[in-house]
C-alpha cells in the first residue's frame, strides 16, 4: 500500500532546513524528510489490537510544524526514525485481536492518538497513568512502542496510509447520527477541549484567543459547548477565520492587518500601553485567561503582553525552541502559565470522562458540529497539492483538510 511517511536522517534534515528558506516546495521534494511511498500493510501487534481502514486521514497543525522541522530536538527520543503521517483520522475497523471486547469488525471508530500505559504493556502504570491523566504518561519511550501517538509511531502506521493499528483502549465508536466528517474533527477540538477545561474561565471574565485556525475556532466551540458566559475576544490573522469564530460563539474579532491591533486589544480589555525604550509596546491590564493557539514566538510574546496581572496562560499552540520571547511579564505580572498536550480525562458534571467521549456524545447530542470546518479534502497522492494549501490558508481559505479513501 502507499502511504506519506517521514524519514528522519541528517542528509533530508539539512536539506530541508536550507531548502525550506528558499521555498516551501523543499519540504516535500524528493530530498526531504516526506516521501510517497510504498509500504508494507501494517499486521496486528497482539491480542488487543485492532486494524483500520482509514476513511479520513486528517492534516494537522503540528503535522505541518514536523514537516517544516519546527519540532524541538529534545522530543527525538519520543519517536521513530521511520514512521507513517497521521494522528487524526476516522475509519472503519477490518480485524480485531482476540482479546478485544466491546468492538467489532465493521464499526467506526475513532482512535485517541496518544500511546500511554495501558497500550504499551506496562505492567506497573506510571502514576500519571493511574490517575488516568493520560497526556501526563512517563512511559513514552518505554514498553517496546516507538513514538508517543499514531502518526510518529514505527509499529502503528498512521493515518496517512489506507490502514494503520489501534488498541483498544484508544478505541472509541462512531455513533450512527454522527457523519464521518464530524468524527475526522474529534481530535482537534479534543486538543482545545483539553486546555479549556484545564483553564476554564468565570463567566465574568474577558477571554482573549490567539489564532484563527482550526485549535483557536474549538476553543471557541468548546467555550460555549460548556456553557460559559465569558467574553470570548479572538485574534485572528485572516477575515474567514474570524466569520468562523463569530459563527462558534466569539463576541469580538481582532483581524491582523486591519489597524493597531495592540490598541484593539487595550480596548477591548480596559488595558493600558506603554512605549519601552526597544521593542514592542507593554500592557497593564489586559484578559483574564489567554488561550495561545498558533505556538509561534511572536504569537507567544504578545499573549504573554496581553495577559492581565494575575491571569492565566494556556499554551495550546505547540510552542518549541524560541528565539524573540520575552519572558519578562511572567514575573512581573505573577501570571499562570499552563502548558496542554492533546487530550485525557476530565471532570464534567461529576463524572470522569474521556475528551472523545464528551466530544462524540455532544455530537450525537446535537450540541456540536464541526462538519463545516472540514474544508478541504485530498486523495493522498495529491499530498503535496494538500500540503501547500494548508500552508497557505490566507489565499486558499483553508480551515481543516483531509486525505479521503474509499
Amino acid at each position: 500500500m502507499k502511504a506519506v511517511q517521514f524519514l528522519i536522517s541528517v542528509p533530508r534534515y539539512v536539506f530541508g532546513l536550507i531548502g525550506g528558506k528558499i521555498s516551501p516546495t523543499a519540504f516535500t521534494s524528493r530530498f526531504s524528510c516526506v516521501q510517497y511511498r510504498e509500504v508494507p500493510e501494517p499486521e496486528l501487534l497482539g491480542p488487543d489490537w485492532v486494524k483500520i481502514k482509514t476513511r479520513y486521514g486528517v492534516i494537522c497543525g503540528s503535522d505541518l510544524g514536523m514537516i517544516k522541522l519546527h519540532d524541538s530536538p529534545s522530543l527525538s527520543p519520543f519517536g521513530a526514525e521511520v514512521f507513517t503521517i497521521g494522528h487524526e483520522q476516522v475509519g472503519t475497523i477490518v480485524e480485531v485481536g482476540e482479546n478485544v471486547t466491546g468492538f467489532k469488525v465493521g464499526q467506526r471508530v475513532t482512535v485517541d492518538p496518544l500511546l500511554p500505559c495501558p497500550t504499551r504493556g506496562i505492567e506497573s502504570p506510571c502514576p500519571h497513568c493511574q490517575a488516568e491523566e493520560w497526556s501526563r504518561c512517563e512511559n513514552w519511550a518505554e514498553g517496546g512502542l516507538p513514538g508517543l501517538e499514531l502518526g510518529n509511531n514505527a509499529d502503528t502506521g498512521g493515518s496517512w496510509s489506507p490502514y494503520f493499528l489501534a488498541h483498544q483502549f484508544q478505541l472509541f465508536a462512531v455513533p450512527d447520527t454522527v457523519s464521518d466528517e464530524n468524527a475526522a474533527l474529534v481530535d482537534a477540538f479534543c486538543s482545545a477541549l483539553h486546555a479549556v477545561m484545564r483553564s476554564f474561565p468565570q463567566d465574568g471574565d474577558t477571554v482573549l484567543v490567539i489564532g484563527g485556525g482550526v485549535i483557536g475556532i474549538c476553543v471557541v466551540a468548546a467555550l460555549r459547548v460548556l456553557e460559559s458566559k465569558a467574553r470570548i475576544l479572538v485574534l485572528a490573522k485572516y477575515p474567514f477565520q474570524g466569520e468562523w469564530a463569530e459563527h462558534y460563539g466569539a463576541d469580538e474579532v481582532i483581524c491582523l492587518g486591519r489597524g493597531d491591533y495592540y490598541q484593539r486589544v487595550a480596548e477591548l480589555t480596559s488595558g493600558r500601553l506603554y512605549k519601552p525604550i526597544l521593542g514592542k509596546r507593554a500592557m497593564v491590564g489586559g484578559a483574564d485567561v489567554v488561550y495561545e493557539c498558533v505556538g509561534a514566538d511572536d504569537t507567544t510574546d504578545d499573549a504573554l503582553r496581553f495577559t492581565r496581572a494575575g491571569g492565566r496562560l494556556a499554551l495550546v499552540g505547540l510552542i518549541a525552541q524560541t528565539k524573540k520571547v520575552d519572558w519578562t511579564p511572567v514575573w512581573f505580572k505573577e501570571l499562570t502559565v499552563v502548558g496542554t498536550l492533546a487530550s485525557s480525562t476530565e471532570t464534567y458534571r461529576g463524572q470522569r470522562k474521556r475528551c472523545y467521549q464528551l466530544a462524540l456524545d455532544w455530537m450525537a447530542e446535537g450540541k456540536l458540529d464541526l462538519n463545516p470546518l472540514l474544508t478541504h479534502t485530498f486523495r493522498l497522492e495529491e499530498y503535496r497539492k494538500a500540503l501547500t494549501t494548508a500552508m497557505h490558508k490566507g489565499r486558499t481559505g483553508y480551515v481543516k483538510g483531509a486525505f479521503v479513501f474509499d
